[in-house]
Formats: C-alpha cells, structure tokens, sequence
C-alpha cells in the first residue's frame, strides 16, 4: 500500500493565454478511484492536463502526484504514471516491436511480458505498422504501452473519442481491471459523459476554465435534479433555487441543483432525474438563465 490518500491533487493551477485562462484550478482524485473530468471542447481539460504532465509551465498553483510535488519530483512521478491521448504519439511507420524497443529503456519498471500479453489479448499484430491500424487498434496499442511499466496512475484525455461503442466497452472494462489493484487511479478525461456514468466514481466538471463541481458522482447525480414547469410554476420559482432554465412556449424544464431542498418548497412540481449531459448542459448556460 502506498502511504498518499490523493493520487493527484491540483491546488491553486493558474495559466493564462490571450483569449483563455485557465483560473484557480482545484481538484483531488482519491487514490484507488476513477475521476471523470468533464467540460465542453475548450474548456480547459487539456490545458489542465498539460499542466499536470509538466507539458506546459503553470503561471500559478501546486500540482502533487502520488504524494510528491511535481516541481522537484518530475522526473521520479513520469516513472511511475501514463497518459493516453485521443491520438497516438507513436510514428505511423513504428511496429508494436519498434515502440517497445524505445519504451524499454525509458522504464525502469518495464515489463515486457505485460506489454506482450496485452497486444495478444488485443488481437493486435506486433509487426505490423501503426498507420496501417484502425482507431480502435490504435488506441488499444496505447493502453497496452501505457499500462506495461505498472503505472500507478493513468491520465487519459478524450482516449474513447471517436470509438465503436463496442470498442468503447472493452476499454472501460479495461479500465475497471486496471483499477482491481486499490494503488492505482485514473482521471478520464471525455465529454462522452455516458462512460462516466458507468464507471467514474466522482466528476470534475470544467467550463470556461473554471470548475464548477467537483465530487463524488453518485452525490452530484442525487442533488441535481429537472423540474417540470408550466410557464405559470416557472414564473414562481426564486431565481437562486435553479441553474438555469430551458423554456418554451409551453413551460420549462429547470435545474436545481438542491433537489431535496426544491422538492420541499415546490411540492406540486414534477422533479425529473438529471444526467451528465443535462448538468453540462444546464451549467453551460448558467449565466444566461434562461435558453431555448
């Protein structure tokens, strides 16, 4: 067992850019568990993860990973975790073999075994090249590479994007085995928020380059909920009691994001529950208020 609670924890992260900044970033994934890290293209997700791979240079904030701080333990963390993009990084002309013999010497921890029992439990050909695979061949490759130095923590970024939903299901299922040994700990990063659903155990939700929740999924699901108005209840509702408002000519559907407190004050609505996408939605539009 390892002596850290927080396989990452993100305190303060700060980067700015003309026409985007990326503001007082906060956020922890407990150890053992998967974070999904959701957010409209744009809003930050990469940017966060650039950051917390030591790609781009933070204007502000403290990033710690499994219990060291990436300023002075770079080099010892990058040993000991993976990331996995929505692209390979490997060269088109590379063969599963050819990476290998780069990865190798890279690891200290490298297992070769691992590395070739997964391309077989793939069905992946070791000699063939990389830009002959398909998508899904492609991002198999990647998690095999990735998980063949016994990383302690996975860092995938949009890594199911674009994929068959049956292929999509086989890398979850990964994903969940990956996780039956409690040291290790994934933040999935994606806006296909069905994914997370089945799996994440709690949610970081990004927009605009600010987080707007963060918690245990299960809790974020339970609290947040739809009320179904007629234009007359909507007319009633305190403004501070929902989200945002998603209204027509024959009502409104409403995001409270107190459904306990809500069903109490508005007992004659219809509370309906929200999924990922309708909190993304619905927060999306927060500063509007009301939609179409």
């Amino acid at each position: 067992m390892s002596d850290y609670t927080n396989a990452i924890e993100i305190d303060g992260l700060t980067k700015k850019y003309d026409g985007f900044t990326l503001d007082n970033v906060n956020f922890s994934v407990a150890k053992g568990s998967i974070m999904g890290f959701i957010g409209q293209n744009g809003a930050g997700k990469t940017t966060t993860i650039r950051a917390l791979l030591g790609i781009i240079k933070r204007d502000a904030g403290k990033i710690t990973m499994l219990g060291k701080d990436l300023d002075t333990n770079e080099t010892r963390i990058k040993q000991d975790i993976s990331a996995v993009f929505d692209e390979t990084p490997f060269h088109e002309s590379f063969t599963p073999v050819m990476v290998e013999k780069i990865l190798r010497p890279l690891y200290r921890n490298w297992d070769s075994e691992v590395y070739h029992g997964l391309m077989k439990r793939f069905g992946l050909p070791e000699k063939k090249k990389i830009g002959k695979f398909s998508k899904g061949m492609k991002m198999k490759h990647q998690i095999a590479a990735a998980l063949s130095h016994h990383a302690k923590l996975l860092i995938m970024d949009e890594a199911t994007t674009g994929l068959d939903p049956v292929v999509r299901s086989e890398i979850l299922d990964i994903f969940l085995s990956y996780l039956q040994d409690e040291d290790n700990s994934i933040l999935l990063s994606s806006h296909i928020t069905s994914d997370l659903e089945k799996i994440a155990d709690s949610l970081t939700f990004i927009d605009n380059g600010r987080i707007l929740l963060t918690g245990f999924k299960d809790d974020i699901l339970l609290s947040h909920s739809i009320m179904k108005c007629t234009k007359a209840q909507y007319g009633e509702l305190e403004r501070e009691d929902f989200v945002s408002a998603r209204v027509t000519d024959f009502g409104a559907d409403v995001l409270t994001a107190d459904r306990k407190n809500c069903e109490k004050k508005y007992s004659g609505l219809v509370f309906d529950s929200a999924s990922l996408d309708d909190i993304m939605q619905y927060y999306v539009h927060r500063s509007e208020k009301e939609w179409v």
